[in-house]
């Protein structure tokens, strides 16, 4: 029998057998989905994360955190010690610091005639653009001059700009943080979310004396960013700093450190953890699915070799092979489980869009998930194909016509 009628009478069997060709393909379309949506979300929050990491450490960092907490603060965060004079000592007595700049931020409400928004406010010094290396887009960043004098300059980040000035250009306009007024200086370079799911363009940058000052009233400090002029030397620049800081808060022996230190090498770690789970438990998951809907699909496929066992045996009585016989059914599982895994690759497509557009994440559609999936569906087919078309093959006509 030819191929190509071997390819008619499949699929006028699974036109058939609508039911159970559904369910078939219901199993192959989930698993597929799953992977889809898995690998192109993972490899879009991969680039996110490293970009931020990027930002945050670039090779040769380390983060100071007040009060114990973490990169966005943590379980002591409140409890903060930490002071411009502490950072500038670290820098003082420590050579191996080439650069560093304070932070302390608040969350404030931000207006602009009668348009408001909610705004993470960020206190840094001159040092800023240079540290974190996040410039302007347009207009020009706050110089020692504007820090010193604790001058009333901001820099708004793109999202604080639609939010309160629409259309029209914020360079000069006065906005209010709190209750205290401001003039636009710059427009911060683009961002978008960073690992925590956080609007980074939803920020307001002013100079860190003028936030200590006039907007929270406080001398103390959130973190501070420390460059290190020597890659290799970042963990023992750590351990100084850890030790001069100890000591300049008076904190005895066996005494938790009132701080919290990160290290490039420390994110590094973290982030080779999180791809792990990215890229193998996730997909693990997913291919667990897929697999399920593959075991599905064997089974319906025999179920349907008993209940064609008069078809098979009328087949097989007018000149078809054992071969043709195989052949046939390893294709309807085959077609079946492929066009759910296709319809599969579109679902998981328009899910990982959604949550790309959810979580800020670019480039998400990746010829990585969707080689992936049509093969991951097109081997679970062939593979769930293999035990029914075996068995219907080996049925005798004699036998089948019972």
């Amino acid at each position: 029998m030819s191929t190509a009628r071997l390819v008619r009478h499949s699929l006028k069997a699974m036109g058939r057998s609508k039911l159970r060709s559904g369910f078939m393909m219901l199993g192959s379309l989930v698993g597929v989905a799953a992977l889809t949506l898995v690998v192109s979300v993972g490899e879009g929050a991969e680039r996110k994360l490293l970009a931020t990491v990027r930002q945050l450490f670039g090779g040769s960092s380390i983060l100071v955190f007040s009060g114990g907490g973490r990169l966005m603060g943590g379980p002591r965060a409140g409890a903060s010690r930490l002071t411009l004079d502490d950072v500038e000592a670290l820098a003082r007595e420590l050579p191996g610091i080439e650069a560093w700049d304070p932070q302390q931020s608040s969350t404030e409400p931000v207006r602009y005639g009668g348009a408001s928004d909610t705004a993470r406010i960020l206190g840094q010094s001159e040092r800023s653009e240079q540290v974190w290396g996040r410039g302007v887009s347009r207009g020009e960043f706050f110089d020692a001059a504007a820090v010193a004098g604790s001058a009333r300059v901001a820099l708004v980040g793109e999202t604080v700009v639609r939010e309160l000035f629409g259309d029209e250009d914020p360079l000069g306009a006065e906005i209010l943080i709190g209750s205290v007024r401001f003039r636009v200086i710059g427009i911060l370079e683009p961002f978008g979310t960073d690992v925590h799911g956080m609007d980074r363009d939803d920020e307001v940058v002013v100079p860190i004396s003028t936030a200590m000052r006039r907007l929270l009233n406080v001398d103390t400090i959130r973190a501070a960013k420390l460059q290190v002029a020597d890659p290799a030397a970042v963990e023992e620049t750590a351990r100084e700093v850890r030790r001069l800081l100890r000591e300049r808060h008076a904190i005895p022996s066996g005494r938790p450190d009132d701080f919290s230190l990160i290290t490039s090498a420390q994110v590094q770690k973290m982030v080779a953890r999180v791809q792990r789970v990215l890229f193998l438990f996730l997909p693990l998951v997913a291919g667990i699915s897929l697999l399920a809907g593959g075991v599905v699909a064997a089974s319906l496929m025999l179920a349907s070799v008993s209940q064609r066992v008069g078809e098979i045996g009328l087949r097989r009585a007018v000149g078809a092979r054992p071969g043709d016989i195989h052949l046939q059914f390893l294709l309807e599982t085959a077609v079946t489980t492929l066009g759910g895994g296709l319809a599969g690759l579109v679902v998981g497509s328009i899910g990982a869009q959604l949550v790309a557009n959810r979580m800020g994440l670019e480039g998400i559609l990746s010829w990585k998930a969707i080689l992936l999936g049509i093969a991951a569906a097109a081997v679970t087919g062939l593979l769930a194909g293999v035990a029914p078309a075996r068995r219907a093959a080996r049925l005798q006509p004699a036998e089948a016509l019972r």
